[in-house]
């Protein structure tokens, strides 16, 4: 799903808005962009860690300048999706990692325009005020520090503390041992602070409802679209601008690349754990009385292609989606490989090896070193949440030809990246009936928040000293949006039912096109047909498992 640009002659005022999908199918990528207008903790990402990918959290200096949630998660995930220099990528399959990028840089944008105004008021309350800024930062560190960075809520002793601190201010305010401009001063350096934190505390609560709105929009249908006009050039000498409108249309072209890669017992990358796999091998007799006429491996894929093409057609109304049918080439990788590269060539056009490549490799490459053809057939169901991907490769060696059908499922999101953001509360005692209980709205932002943004908000302009001060996010590796946060689909019941189900009409439509092949060219296909009908009863095995654990 890309976004549309409207320009006139390569230029102009429009931004680029992320369109809904003729299809449907965008719950998986909205709970993804949903991540880019959190708030809380930066750990808490780390709970949506899966069996083969892992997010980690690296700690800054300083915990006082520590990003939340969303910072953290924009700022990954920018630099790894748009970096000049950025790694290969692994499809997203279910989802379009552009508009998550485009989301994230408008979550971006916003906090830039309220760290701005936090920076007049930081310079203005603050700077001009260095020493009693100095000292009231030094305080609320020394509380979160106390009440541990993790927890944002201070303990009885952080808020003693601040107590202190504050009541021997009022005492040194009242008997200052100075006169004239100097005592004028040290009274204005202990309040000047405080004021501009009240102010600070009014532009935070507006963004924070700004970017809780966008949040529970995404999650209930995606209403805000993702306003980035800095990506769109408004004249030729916006080098900038072009740039990230280049490296967005690289990101797609690189999405809907004909190239995957197989990490072992972790399947091919995107496409989820391989579950089941079925083979159909058996010896090439000539029907009696004939001669077998000469075929390649690709005479059999095409006409299995065409097959699977008709699957959505079946004779009860109710039958499959429509399917996407893809020839696929393979490339292998170690299970532990931390990135993977893309082929390149003249036979490799913006991520997608040609046609004539492709049936080179289906006929040549079958055996030893080397990338592998897979024939594909995808199914995205659940708004996008579960992707199920057969995938079909075809191999003759000597007099035998052999057929194999193997099932891949790629599970929902997390649920983390699904919940909507609840209103903060906070439960007391009623004051008569004092065994009842009730519960108050609170602040959307806590005094420790408003100090965070505010110290942060001068350095928004040099991410890299953020990172240093503050930690980051560091993102699994190899990365793709989906198969990094992606569960496992045999939690849900309905789920693993679809997974399962899928598997005997595809193996079905797959072995019925290369009996009829084969008897074409004047195959005896009465041991194929036999062993066809085996397996039709074994794929009705109710019992995923690991295919790519081998037990040696």
């Amino acid at each position: 799903m890309g976004a549309e640009l409207s320009f006139d002659g390569g230029f102009g005022p429009g931004a680029q808005i992320p369109l809904q999908g003729s299809d449907g199918q965008m719950a998986a990528t909205h709970a993804l962009a949903s991540a880019a207008y959190r708030d809380g903790p930066v750990d808490k990402i780390l709970e949506a860690n899966n069996e083969w990918h892992e997010s980690t959290v690296k700690k800054g200096k300083f915990s006082l300048f520590e990003p939340d949630l969303g910072e953290a998660f924009s700022r990954a995930v920018q630099v790894r999706l748009l970096g000049g220099a950025r790694k290969a990528l692994i499809q997203s399959f279910g989802t379009e990692p552009q508009p998550v990028v485009e989301h994230c840089l408008a979550a971006t944008r916003i906090r830039k325009q309220r760290d701005t105004r936090l920076t007049l008021v930081t310079f203005l309350f603050g700077i001009l005020f260095l020493p009693g800024l100095l000292l009231w930062l030094g305080v609320f560190q020394l509380r979160r520090t106390i009440a541990g960075a993790s927890d944002k809520k201070a303990g009885a002793l952080g808020t003693a503390l601040l107590a202190g601190v504050g009541i021997l201010a009022v005492l040194v305010m009242v008997a200052l041992p100075f006169t004239g401009f100097l005592s004028f001063y040290l009274r204005a350096m202990i309040i000047a602070p405080a004021l501009g934190w009240f102010l600070a505390k009014r532009i935070c609560e507006t963004t924070a409802k700004d970017l809780r709105a966008r949040w529970d929009s995404l999650l209930s249908g995606g209403g805000i679209g993702a306003k980035i006009p800095e990506a769109v050039p408004q004249d030729p000498g916006q080098s900038a601008a072009e740039e990230l409108r280049q490296a967005l249309e690289k990101l797609t072209a690189e999405q809907h690349s004909n190239i995957v890669f197989y990490a072992g017992a972790k399947g091919i990358l995107g496409m989820g754990t391989r579950w089941g796999s079925w083979t159909l091998a058996e010896e090439l007799v000539p029907k009696e009385g004939r001669e077998i006429h000469d075929f390649r491996a690709w005479d059999v894929v095409r006409p299995i292609h065409d097959q699977l093409k008709l699957l959505e057609r079946g004779s009860l109304k109710t039958g499959f989606p429509k399917p996407t049918v893809k020839h696929w080439i393979v490339s292998p990788v170690g299970e532990g490989a931390k990135e993977v590269a893309r082929p390149e060539g003249e036979n490799i056009v913006t991520f997608q090896v040609k046609p004539h490549e492709i049936q080179r490799i289906c006929n040549d490459q079958q055996f030893g070193s080397g990338n592998r053809h897979y024939l594909g057939v995808q199914f995205t169901l659940w708004d996008g949440q579960l992707v199920l991907t057969m995938m079909i490769t075809v191999t003759s060696l000597l007099h035998t030809l052999r057929i194999e059908v193997t099932g891949h499922a790629l599970g929902p999101v997390h649920g983390l990246f699904t919940t909507k953001p609840a209103p903060k509360t906070k439960e007391v005692s009623k004051t008569v009936r004092f065994w009842e209980t009730k519960e108050i709205p609170l602040p959307l932002v806590e005094t420790n928040e408003v100090v965070r943004q505010a110290v942060r908000a001068p350095l928004t302009w040099f991410p890299p000293v953020l990172d240093f001060l503050g930690g980051k996010l560091v993102l699994p590796e190899p990365f793709g949006l989906r198969h990094a946060w992606a569960a496992k689909p045999w939690g849900n019941r309905f789920m693993a039912d679809d997974v399962i189900r899928a598997a005997t009409p595809v193996m079905r439509a797959v072995h019925a096109a290369t009996i009829k092949v084969l008897d074409e060219h004047g195959v005896d296909t009465e041991r194929f047909t036999n062993r066809s009908l085996i397996l039709s009863g074994m794929v009705q095995e109710p019992m995923p498992r690991k295919a790519d654990l081998y037990d040696a």
